[in-house]
């Protein structure tokens, strides 16, 4: 079991791979700022930032992978990767199904989404040996995170699920709690590296 293991993380953590990754973030991240468009454009500027949730967690991926190719750890850039990206990942997997259960069917575009949404929170966990944040870095990207659901169901700038809308209360009431134990596991991660590093002393 360890020598598989060993050979899947040599794979996953050579530098070939981590470009590939890199490319399909990128690919990712525009395809998903493009999806949104249509609802910032409905948007007051000044809440743009908050709109497109998923984007920007891949974004923060994305500059992940850019500070591991040059040989760095921009450690916030990691915790805020970590927690929004599996927020984001879990979080849109949940209203997909939730549509579905609504209409009683999922077009491909949906089920596509499901795909690549949970794809997204699996590469923010499996990458995180290369994390190097601290708990400070995990209390700033958790502050974002909160302000961000503070902004989407207060100020109503949530990403709009036009047959989940009458549900929006509950929707937002599920999202707080699924940011708090995103942030959770960050703190939970960073404790398991702290742990194997005084074992290593």
């Amino acid at each position: 079991m360890i020598s598989i293991y060993n050979r899947i993380w040599f794979i996953l953590s050579h530098k070939s791979f981590l470009w590939i990754l890199l490319f399909v973030n990128i690919i990712g991240t525009v395809y998903g700022y493009d999806w949104y468009m249509w609802q910032l454009e409905l948007t007051e500027p000044k809440f743009w930032i908050f709109v497109p949730d998923s984007p920007t967690a891949s974004l923060f991926f994305l500059l992940a992978i850019i500070g591991w190719l040059i040989g760095r750890n921009f450690k916030l850039i990691e915790a805020l990767a970590l927690i929004t990206l599996v927020k984001y990942g879990l979080w849109a997997v949940v209203m997909n199904l939730l549509t579905m259960l609504e209409l009683g069917e999922l077009d491909p575009v949906g089920w596509m989404l499901i795909g690549s949404h949970f794809a997204m929170a699996v590469q923010a966990i499996l990458y995180s040996p290369f994390y190097k944040f601290k708990l400070k870095h995990i209390a700033i990207a958790g502050i974002w995170t909160l302000h961000n659901d503070v902004i989407d169901y207060v100020f109503g700038q949530m990403p709009i699920y036009h047959d989940l809308m009458k549900h929006m209360q509950q929707i937002g009431y599920f999202t707080f709690w699924l940011s708090i134990a995103c942030i959770a596991l960050a703190v939970a991660l960073w404790k398991i590296r702290k742990n194997r590093e005084v074992a290593i002393v």
